[in-house]
């Protein structure tokens, strides 16, 4: 049975006993809660007369009622250091009086001198003053009062609770700030202090302004963190839907999911998206990157130009297959930056020909003059900083500035955007935020405003410490969920290649208007941009028009030196004739250099037709093989085998993997791609 709070005590105490005693009883029963200051000085007045038969005229007594006195009067100051300082004070004063008169009275007795007089004036003041605290304790009209003790310590005592709303495991209060005395930033400048006083995290306390009150604030309290296990992507939010939709990356610690929103939307007041992710080495931001990214690439109306020129597909290879244009070197990062620049006036004359202010999922589709339609396009640049480095700081503002009104989000990924790196023209631009576990202090001042900080955001607090704890500043989110801790789900390398191959056909193709500006200002570089294949085919990466000789382009060539007629020309029917005459039809023929394969070779070993139950029964039996060999760790590639033996497809082979991963057969590890055996008693 739980016990009473005591507010619920002290309601018990008024309500009248039951029985039929009348007014007696009731006056008694609601003065019980008072009664026991006047017991105390009662009991100290009779105390003193046996005191004084047995203890008058001894000098030993004397002496040794005063050290108790004295000492009593000591312990209590003692004993009170961990409640307010006037309770303290109002104990300790209590303490000495009570105990100076009973030593004096034992001593000459409690009728000799002014004794008695002290006596029926101080104790009657004694026990009404404790009459009057506890009565004040109780502030109905204000909530909670300074003597609660926690306001007091941090410096809020004249502050007032109005409301308070207490869920499992969080709690908000409404606090009424005493106008003209405290402000709202005084209160944010106590959360550090709270929440040691609540012995939590710095993180668990936050505080929301009242935008139309300067003297109101809301305080969030979350005693246990809810997100130090790991998220799964649960799937595509919004499969084959508009890039209009929300975009699901992260759960909050209330369970909320966090989204986030790329093109703007009139109606809602929202703008156009440009994007600053930004965390330490081990904070999961490129993992939160890829989340983001394949929740995008499931969309049917957007597509992707994505950079890294530093790692180049070791972040990315995953979804390289379904995105537009990688540009995986620098060569190819300073042409995509260059095409961007010229896509967006391309792009807005389009939109204003056909009637547009801004994108709208309409775009996407075949216009009225029968024209293809066009999709919305994301330019992703993960490690920005080496791009930055590498041309210019302002490299990014241009189109920071410029892009939104074209249909176009820029999102930078980079560990700091201080201003070495990142001009501040181009930080300003971006608008929003994706900020993950960062070094120090100082770092999230360059990723977040001073009001989401004085808010009680700190993504100083987790560090490298936990990976995927983030915090989302960005256009359509409610400022409530600035401050709030959330976390970006985790994606298995499988569920990339499913997203990958599963909605190759549900992808938009590059519109006209696009592709030839971007022909334009990038010559080869976007023109033959390499393709890669969906997960499970042979083939090696292909370009966009044909297999071309890679040698010429290991030349440090700017887009400048690509002459655009190579690419559009045709052949004249000279050229021809030349090439014609240059043949000489008596030569030997060339040994073959290659085999061109026009059918599958029948697989080594005899393909077995089993049903999809047997098959996942094979699968079962494989992990099983496995474990029995003492093995701990398994990759995808040791599942392979299943496909030749039981005619089963790769991407069907990896999805196998993500489900033993969902039952708790297989656990990830810090490793992409490498997963760790459970035991069948450990996964029960």
């Amino acid at each position: 049975m739980s016990q009473p709070t005591p507010e619920q005590r002290y309601e018990e105490q008024l309500r009248a006993a039951h029985g039929s005693g009348g007014i007696a009883e009731y006056l008694l029963h609601r003065a019980k809660p008072h009664l026991p200051p006047w017991l105390a000085g009662i009991g100290t007045g009779l105390a003193s007369l046996p005191a004084h038969f047995y203890w008058s005229g001894s000098a030993a007594a004397t002496a040794g009622l005063t050290l108790v006195s004295v000492a009593l009067t000591g312990t209590t100051w003692w004993a009170g250091k961990t409640t307010t300082a006037q309770r303290r004070l109002h104990s300790a004063i209590t303490v000495a009086a009570s105990s100076s008169w009973f030593t004096a009275a034992a001593i000459a007795g409690p009728d000799s001198g002014p004794l008695p007089g002290l006596y029926f004036m101080g104790a009657p003041a004694l026990a009404l003053s404790w009459n009057i605290r506890q009565i004040l304790r109780r502030n109905p009209e204000g909530g909670i009062s300074a003597d609660g003790g926690l306001l007091e310590k941090v410096g809020l005592a004249k502050a007032q609770i109005t409301r308070s709303t207490v869920s499992p495991n969080k709690a908000t209060f409404d606090l009424q700030l005493p106008r003209g005395e405290l402000t709202q930033d005084d209160a944010s400048k106590a959360l550090p202090l709270l929440a040691s006083a609540l012995d939590v995290s710095k993180n668990a306390v936050r505080l929301t302004h009242d935008p139309d009150s300067a003297s109101r604030v809301q305080l969030t309290v979350v005693p246990h963190d809810l997100l130090k296990n790991t998220v799964p992507c649960p799937g595509p939010s919004h499969p084959g839907g508009s890039i209009a939709d929300p975009v699901h990356v992260g759960i909050y610690e209330d369970g909320t999911e966090a989204v986030m929103y790329f093109p703007g939307d009139p109606k809602a007041g929202r703008n156009a998206m440009h994007l600053l992710v930004m965390g330490m080495t081990g904070s999961g931001k490129s993992e939160g990157g890829l989340t983001a990214l394949a929740e995008i690439l499931t969309r049917r109306d957007v597509t992707v130009w994505a950079s890294d020129p530093a790692k180049a597909d070791q972040t990315l290879g995953p979804l390289l297959p379904a995105i537009d244009w990688a540009a995986l070197d620098m060569k190819s990062t300073k042409a995509m930056v260059e095409a961007l620049n010229a896509v967006i006036p391309a792009r807005t004359r389009w939109l204003a020909k056909y009637g547009y202010k801004q994108w709208e999922p309409a775009c996407a589709k075949t216009q009225a003059d029968g024209s293809p339609g066009m999709p919305y396009l994301i330019g992703w640049f993960e490690e920005a900083a080496k791009t930055i480095r590498e041309t210019d700081d302002d490299v990014f503002t241009g189109i920071a500035q410029e892009a939104r009104s074209a249909g176009v989000s820029l999102v930078i990924s980079l560990q700091r955007a201080s201003g070495n790196q990142v001009s501040t023209d181009t930080r300003a631009s971006l608008g929003s935020s994706w900020v993950y576990g960062l070094r120090n202090d100082r770092d999230a001042t360059f990723a977040l405003d001073d009001d989401v900080l004085d808010a009680g955001a700190a993504p100083h607090a987790w560090k490298d410490k936990k990976p995927g704890y983030c915090y989302l500043v960005a256009n359509g989110i409610p400022e409530t969920f600035w401050a709030t801790p959330a976390r970006s789900y985790l994606t298995a390398r499988e569920y990339l290649d499913w997203v990958v191959l599963a909605f190759d056909a549900t992808r938009a193709a590059g519109d006209p208007i696009t592709a030839e500006a971007a022909s334009k200002a990038a010559g080869r570089l976007y023109a033959k941009r390499t393709r890669y294949p969906i997960p499970g085919a042979d083939n090696a990466p292909t370009t966009e028009t044909a297999m071309i000789d890679p040698s010429p382009y290991d030349q440090d060539l700017d887009a400048e030196d690509f002459d655009d007629q190579d690419l559009d020309e045709p052949d004249t029917d000279d050229d021809h004739d030349e090439d014609l005459d240059a043949i000489d039809p008596e030569a030997e023929l060339p040994e073959p250099s290659g085999v061109i394969q026009l059918a599958e070779r029948p697989s080594a070993k005899q393909k077995v037709d089993l049903t999809p139950a047997q098959a996942r029964q094979a699968m079962a039996e494989m992990l099983d093989e496995f474990e029995a060999e003492g093995r701990t760790i398994v990759r995808p590639s040791d599942f392979m085998e299943h496909c030749d033996r039981h005619g089963r497809s790769r991407p069907w082979v990896s999805s196998q993997v993500a489900n033993f991963v969902m039952a708790g057969r297989l656990a990830e590890t810090n490793e992409t791609g490498v997963y760790r055996i459970i035991r069948e008693d450990e996964a029960a």
